[in-house]
């Protein structure tokens, strides 16, 4: 047994030793360049965090109470480029505009509409979003070793919502602004950079477009647009950069 476990150590400690031999660098100078671009492509999951108002009175309906949630985090799909500034040894500045797809499925609870079992009859609604982004982010990347180098990123986002009004329960504002953090890794490949990166971006707004439930023919929906009076926007985004 004791010379199982010392053939055990030793492998752990020569594969740690190997971990640390220095390899052969590919693209060596690709961070030294004053300014440099790529592409991206990734996946993103939308959520949105709902106060509920409670009981309400509405004008053509009376009392209502209704409850909205969003019930699910919801994959979509994200592209974008990028343009990154170096200003040091550890630090750059990243613009990197993008167009997020995906959408938010939210539920309706209407407490005074049971069913024959006494539950609140639901609704639905898949708000589907198109946001153009383009965040300004700051870059802190550790020291480099091998063909690969660890960072984190932090900065704001300003985000327009491309999606039409319509005649649903709600409506975002058209304009948002998030701040996020992220983490990621650059490898260094033969013939570019391949940077994956896994980003939380949070609202520091309401994005709620309240003016909406204005707007409905349908004067028994009002009551669920205005069944919450404020609304974030939530939203994790797993981006690959090639540079």
């Amino acid at each position: 047994m004791r010379r199982f476990f010392f053939i055990i150590a030793l492998a752990v400690i020569t594969l740690g030793a190997a971990a640390q031999e220095r390899k052969v660098q590919n693209k060596p100078y690709i961070d030294l360049r004053p300014l440099h671009f790529g592409i991206s492509v990734g996946l993103n999951l939308q959520d949105i965090e709902m106060r509920n108002v409670g009981p309400q009175i509405i004008e053509e309906a009376g009392r209502r109470t209704v409850l909205v949630d969003a019930d699910t985090w919801n994959p979509g799909f994200s592209v974008g480029v990028l343009a990154d500034m170096r200003l040091g040894q550890h630090f750059a500045l990243r613009v990197a505009p993008a167009m997020h797809f995906g959408a938010k499925h939210l539920v309706f609870r209407d407490l005074d509409d049971l069913n024959d079992g006494g539950v609140p009859r639901e609704s639905t609604q898949d708000m589907k979003n198109t946001y153009i982004s383009l965040p300004v982010d700051v870059k802190f990347a550790a020291e480099r070793f091998n063909n690969y180098r660890p960072y984190v990123i932090a900065g704001v986002n300003p985000m327009i919502n491309l999606s039409g009004k319509d005649q649903d329960f709600m409506q975002l504002k058209r304009y948002d602004t998030m701040a996020e953090v992220g983490v990621g890794c650059d490898f260094y490949l033969p013939f570019f950079k391949l940077c994956p990166e896994l980003k939380f971006c949070f609202s520091l707004a309401d994005v709620l477009n309240r003016k909406h439930a204005e707007e409905l023919s349908d004067a028994n929906k009002r009551a669920f647009a205005l069944s919450a009076d404020r609304a974030v926007s939530k939203m994790v985004v797993l981006t690959f950069y090639f540079e």
